[in-house]
């Protein structure tokens, strides 16, 4: 790192300092962290007379100090703090125990200190949200997914009668269409599940005919159905879907059914085609594709493989998912026994090894957090339970505090905080850290006690939506652009960069009209 960039850096985010967040009733608030130690009372200033002690007359050559240069000369260079402090900075600088440090390695520190103390902050930052508020849906049951298409910014919901819903990115519906299987003459036939393969610009959409069906969204006709996967032995209802970012035609799609199987088809080849078309098949693009789980379970398709396993024994499996960062498939059930089940992918990526967690009364569902590598439960025995996905003997951490059966849970990836919500209706959020509940919401939600939920954060844009049967809630956070270190009180119109004083300049709007008015 250059020293001039180094102190740039330093200067930012020296004004991005932690601030102490809101405080929210019932609720300790994070403190600023460390405000004593001596590198959280070092000014820009105090930087830039550091840097100077650090530069060299003769260009690229590296000065370095030793502990006690250091506090020496910081000392006098700074012109305060003991040499006592000083000594402490170096020993926490120098955690390679060298015996000496350059300014590289002070500013590494520093920053690093800095964002750390940010990711503190940002934990515990309570998140203020707008009246509730009830969408104009013409679902006549139960919404069983929503979705967002990023591709398109559209978002998707359906119903069990098949009814699929389309919505622009401002939550204004744009148009329904009915999404049927050949199987309508069913008297009682129902849409489970439904899930976006981005990728390949499609959806998957479950059956209780036992049957999935792949629907392209690029398609001339309105959501055309592609592929047509029959012969399942179980009704599947629920649905999962991943794909490679760095290689976009390894892609896993996972299902679980009534009988208690997970299943999952790893693709190969997404980008070319998920199935292998037979030569005899007729060469109209439009024309559906029916294949037999049995063909595929045969290994007749070389473009993918499967992968399954039968250990929640009768269960109805109500999650699943498969996580790259684990290599594994993670299944929950309501059963006490085999309650969460992670089937991990051996190395020759076609073989599954099983562990599970028993867990008492079961769950209703799960999340899991890579970067904290912790799997939330849902517990219908009121409690939210944290487990480190390798230890199934006992969870890492248990959140008290719903009164009721918890019914979902999904986190708050970026400020690793966490949404739990419970059968009686009240919404908490969670501080993960200190195992706190930060933010309780009693919304007025309907009234019923008989109800089916469906739980959906959307934390790209800061919504969070709750449907009861089939009415779909929506929470949106209210904008935090106040917040934020600004320049300007207006517009910013023009930036030059002055060469001479080596340093940008602007200009700002100084009108109150609206530019896009004219």
């Amino acid at each position: 790192m250059s020293c001039q960039k180094a102190a740039l850096e330093l200067n930012i985010v020296s004004q991005l300092g932690p601030k102490s967040p809101e405080r929210t009733e019932g609720v300790t608030a994070f403190e600023d962290y460390g405000t004593g130690l001596l590198e959280n009372q070092l000014s820009v200033g105090d930087f830039v007379k550091i840097q100077k002690a650090f530069e060299s007359p003769e260009p690229r050559k590296i000065i370095c100090m030793s502990r006690e240069d250091f506090t020496q000369k910081m000392t006098e260079i700074v012109g305060w703090g003991t040499k006592e402090e000083y000594g402490e900075l170096f020993d926490k600088v120098d955690v390679a125990q060298d015996g000496f440090i350059n300014w590289d390695k002070l500013t590494s520190f520093i920053l690093l200190e800095l964002y750390e103390q940010d990711e503190r902050a940002k934990a515990t930052v309570v998140p203020q949200w707008k009246d509730l508020e009830f969408l104009p849906v013409k679902h006549k049951e139960t919404i069983q997914k929503v979705i967002f298409l990023k591709n398109s910014s559209h978002y998707l919901t359906i119903s069990k009668e098949g009814l699929l819903a389309i919505w622009g990115e401002h939550l204004k519906l744009q148009e329904t269409f009915p999404i049927t299987s050949d199987a309508t003459k069913l008297k009682h036939l129902w849409v489970t599940s439904l899930i976006s393969l981005e990728n390949v610009n499609k959806i998957a959409v479950a059956f209780t005919s036992k049957e999935i069906c792949f629907y392209d969204l690029l398609s001339k006709e309105e959501f055309a159905c592609q592929y047509k996967l029959q012969g399942l032995k179980g009704t599947p209802i629920c649905l999962d879907y991943w794909y490679d970012p760095l290689d976009a035609n390894e892609s896993i799609l996972s299902f679980g059914d009534i009988t208690g199987k997970v299943q999952a088809i790893a693709f190969t080849a997404a980008l070319i085609s998920l199935f292998e078309r037979p030569a005899s098949a007729c060469e109209v693009g439009e024309a559906t594709m029916t294949i037999n789980w049995a063909e595929l379970l045969s290994g007749c398709h070389k473009c993918c493989h499967i992968l399954e396993h039968k250990l929640h024994q009768g269960d109805w499996v109500r999650q699943v998912t498969y996580n790259a960062s684990l290599d594994a498939i993670i299944s929950s059930t309501t059963s006490n026994t085999n309650s969460v089940v992670l089937a991990w992918r051996e190395k020759s990526k076609k073989r599954l090894n099983m562990t599970s967690f028993n867990i008492a009364q079961g769950i209703h569902a799960f999340d899991y957090h890579s970067r904290l590598n912790l799997i939330a439960t849902a517990g219908i025995n009121n409690k939210v339970c944290l487990w480190n996905p390798y230890v199934v003997s006992k969870p890492v951490g248990v959140l008290w505090g719903h009164s009721a059966s918890v019914i979902a849970v999904q986190f708050f990836v970026e400020r690793k905080q966490l949404f739990s919500f419970s059968k009686d209706k009240v919404l908490r959020l969670w501080d993960i850290q200190h195992q706190l509940s930060i933010q309780r919401i009693a919304c007025s939600f309907p009234k019923s006690q008989d109800f089916r939920c469906l739980f959906h954060f959307d934390e790209a844009h800061g919504r969070l939506f709750i449907s009861f049967n089939n009415q779909l809630a929506l929470l949106a956070m209210k904008s935090e652009a106040s917040k934020r270190v600004k320049s300007h009180e207006k517009a910013v119109t023009c930036v030059l960069y002055n060469s001479i004083l080596k340093q940008p300049s602007q200009c700002e709007d100084d009108t109150n009209e609206d530019p896009y008015d004219n």
